[in-house]
């Protein structure tokens, strides 16, 4: 019995490589147009071949190709960590912000009682990140130095009013655009060429300097673009807007609102992105601009 189950399947066995012939008849007169011969094995292997060559396609399309973007609801995890992060990011600024007003208010109070008169401070634009929190009282040396300024001596402004003070002081430093945090800097190597800066949604956009407007266009990709000339052939560009409120060839003074951050689109954030022309080329706007 032993041996005759032992035949059977040496039969079976030859007969996955037995070949068999499939043919294509002609339906009216029954002559063979077309003919194969295919084992079962080979058939088999066949099918192995072609799930397998599936298998790489699918695979090379996922790893090179950005066709899960197209995937409707698809996020990566990647993407939901950095938005978890740059909303953390602009969380901790907000509550730095509530903390340094409650230092400055009990220093305040402190001098106060003591007599002495409090320090007033203003945040402006700047990145609350890169600002001194110190409260320096003033020395003798300051004084001396604030003495020969404001009077008639040869370093005195006396002569010039507060208006071209304001003037000069415009003229060496540029506004902030809006007022955030950099999560990407300026590199040329990797195809950036500004900055991007993670800011509340609908924050105001203002323009750095005095200028002409020369583009404002809306796309799919970038939402509303902005474009601005200043003196000296520098243009700076302003991208990710939710709306804008100039129009090409409008004069527009320093600081004057252009528009409004973009807000989340479908649960993705769009961070705002400026630059920075000289002569035609890029710049490094931290190289003009205190974010």
């Amino acid at each position: 019995m032993q041996m005759n189950l032992l035949n059977t399947l040496r039969a079976r066995w030859r007969d996955l490589f037995r070949k068999r012939r499939f043919n294509m008849l002609n339906a009216t007169d029954n002559t063979e147009e077309w003919h194969m011969h295919l084992s079962p094995a080979s058939l088999f292997a066949g099918l192995v071949a072609f799930v397998l060559l599936l298998f790489i396609v699918v695979l090379s399309l996922v790893a090179y190709t950005p066709v899960l973007e197209f995937l409707p609801g698809y996020r990566t995890a990647a993407d939901r960590s950095r938005e978890s992060v740059v909303q953390n990011i602009l969380r901790l600024d907000s509550m730095e912000r509530v903390m340094n007003d409650m230092m400055t208010y009990n220093e305040n109070i402190a001098l106060i009682l003591e007599g002495k008169t409090p320090v007033a401070r203003t945040i402006t634009t700047t990145d609350s990140t890169r600002r001194s929190k110190v409260l320096v009282m003033p020395s003798a040396e300051d004084s001396l130095l604030r003495a020969q300024m404001e009077g008639d001596g040869p370093y005195s402004l006396a002569g010039r009013s507060n208006t071209s003070r304001r003037q000069v002081r415009e003229a060496m430093e540029l506004m902030t655009p809006v007022e955030g945090i950099i999560t990407d800097h300026f590199d040329l190597k990797a195809g950036r060429f500004g900055v991007r800066i993670a800011a509340a949604a609908t924050d105001p956009v203002r323009v750095i300097d005095d200028g002409t407007t020369v583009l404002s266009l809306w796309t799919p990709d970038e939402g509303y673009i902005v474009g601005v000339l200043h003196a000296n052939s520098l243009m700076s560009i302003y991208r990710h807007l939710s709306q804008s409120l100039v129009a090409p060839g409008q004069t527009i003074r320093a600081g004057e609102l252009i528009g409004y951050n973009a807000d989340a689109v479908n649960g993705e954030v769009r961070l705002f992105e400026f630059e920075l022309w000289n002569n035609g080329k890029p710049v490094d706007p931290e190289g003009f601009i205190v974010f």
